[in-house]
């Protein structure tokens, strides 16, 4: 067994806390294998509950501002320093670094995050993604590798579009948390659902590869997502359906005998427990903790609260927050007083809801949620005076976390790097499309970038 161990990160897309290990009713015998093995992490969290924001975070180790991702990769942002990523790190730390499938944190050769081997990457669904990773690990061991690897796969489910399913298949389905039970909503998580077992059986031909080619006692492996479902309420929001997350931990002791951990914990805090379980120091921009003495201790707190951010997704809607196990509190950087449409992906739930009225639900500058009276974060206590003190400290902690982190919200307004791309929110940018950010700073309509060429 090599000194250091394997480590393999699977990584799906969109699918927030949705799988069986806790507790919905989606067919996911991989993951629960992980679990039932392994560690599971009840209350983990994203420290930005959008696609780029929140693997920056992940594997960086820092907040998504800090990283350099403030909005999406494809829509103009990057890291500001990619020799940050774990990759680099565990590449310089004596590791083979090898990626399949889907990352979204740079455009072009992923080489320059410290990815040694670069898989097929033409296409990023679970089958295809998992396939690859599979053979690369039987020509490891063919080969008589002798160093310990990295190996990140990611998948593109379950994020839209869904898997098509016919109407009956929603019969019977219970809609996620949060939303009506109606037809609509039913298909529309059947869907999600399909999305989601498809993810799983990719999880399931990698575990497999690592139990056939002796690997399991030498290997730790993290499964986890990105944020919370692609439906309204829940990714793009900074309540407990968008930032919540699955993460399982399987690997030698103490990652073993089916422990449950229901401290929090966030994603910045994968990072720091890689380098400690590999011998490796922890870099200076390290933010996060390690959960590792969770995995001797479930009981043992290491983090008293959570910040996690929006500033850009398809729109910009500036938000930070601040989660502790009793208390969310969100506080909103702009004037807009509705949900901010652009930033929910489209689908049969969100079109139910818009016919519902749910564009003029109105958003208070600052909520804060009783996590233990109200889970998911849907009736904003702010104006109760009697948490009016817990509001005050927890809005102080925030402010102190911004100021730390050098959070550039504070100087006003986040602008888009030139070249960037953002969509229009009700009249405050030019109407239609996608917007390019010009030199001067002026929005330039996307169809008339696209008429140049």
């Amino acid at each position: 067994m090599n000194q250091q161990p394997n480590i393999v990160y699977l990584h799906g897309h969109d699918i927030g806390q949705h799988v069986g290990p806790l507790g919905f009713a989606v067919h996911t015998p991989n993951i629960q294998r992980l679990a039932n093995d392994g560690v599971l992490f009840r209350n983990a969290h994203t420290a930005g509950p959008t696609c780029s924001t929140s693997r920056a975070a992940l594997l960086t180790g820092q907040s998504p501002h800090n990283a350099g991702m403030l909005g999406l990769n494809h829509r103009g942002f990057g890291l500001y320093d990619p020799s940050q990523h774990l990759a680099t790190t565990l590449s310089r730390g004596g590791y083979e670094t090898v990626i399949a499938g889907f990352q979204h944190v740079v455009q072009g050769d992923p080489t320059v995050l410290g990815y040694t081997t670069v898989l097929d990457r033409s296409d990023h669904h679970a089958d295809a993604v998992m396939r690859d990773a599979v053979s690369w690990l039987e020509g490891y061991i063919a080969s008589g590798g002798d160093r310990p690897f990295f190996l990140d796969a990611g998948t593109f489910e379950a994020h839209r579009e869904f898997p098509e399913l016919p109407a009956e298949a929603g019969r019977y389905v219970q809609p996620l948390p949060g939303l009506p039970d109606a037809p609509a909503t039913r298909i529309d998580t059947a869907r999600f659902e399909a999305g989601i077992a498809d993810f799983d059986r990719g999880v399931g031909q990698v575990l497999d590869a690592i139990d056939r080619l002796g690997l399991a006692e030498s290997t730790i492996v993290i499964c986890t997502t990105d944020h919370g479902p692609p439906f309204p309420r829940m990714k793009c929001n900074l309540t407990f359906t968008g930032t919540a997350v699955m993460l399982v931990m399987r690997g030698p002791a103490p990652w073993t005998g089916g422990k449950v951990v229901d401290q929090l914990v966030s994603n910045i805090d994968i990072y720091p427990t890689i380098c400690d379980v590999a011998g490796i120091e922890r870099p200076a921009w390290l933010q996060g903790v390690s959960i590792a003495p969770l995995a001797v201790d479930p009981s043992t707190a290491v983090r008293d609260a959570h910040v996690a951010e929006i500033t850009y997704h398809a729109a910009y809607e500036p938000v930070r927050a601040i989660r502790t196990a009793r208390w969310t509190l969100i506080r909103r950087f702009d004037d807009y007083p509705h949900p901010v449409l652009p930033n929910c992906d489209e689908g049969e739930s969100k079109t139910y809801l818009l016919e519902h009225g749910w564009e003029h639900t109105e958003l208070a500058p600052v909520q804060i949620y009783d996590n233990a009276l109200d889970p998911l974060n849907q009736k904003n206590i702010i104006d109760d005076p009697q948490h009016a003190s817990v509001a005050t400290e927890l809005l102080a902690r925030l402010d102190a976390w911004m100021m730390e982190t050098d959070d550039p919200l504070r100087n006003g307004p986040v602008r888009l790097p030139v070249g960037g791309l953002t969509a229009p929110v009700d009249g405050r940018t030019p109407e239609g499309g996608l917007l390019q950010v010009a030199e001067d700073g002026s929005f330039v309509p996307y169809t008339q970038v696209l008429a140049q060429f």
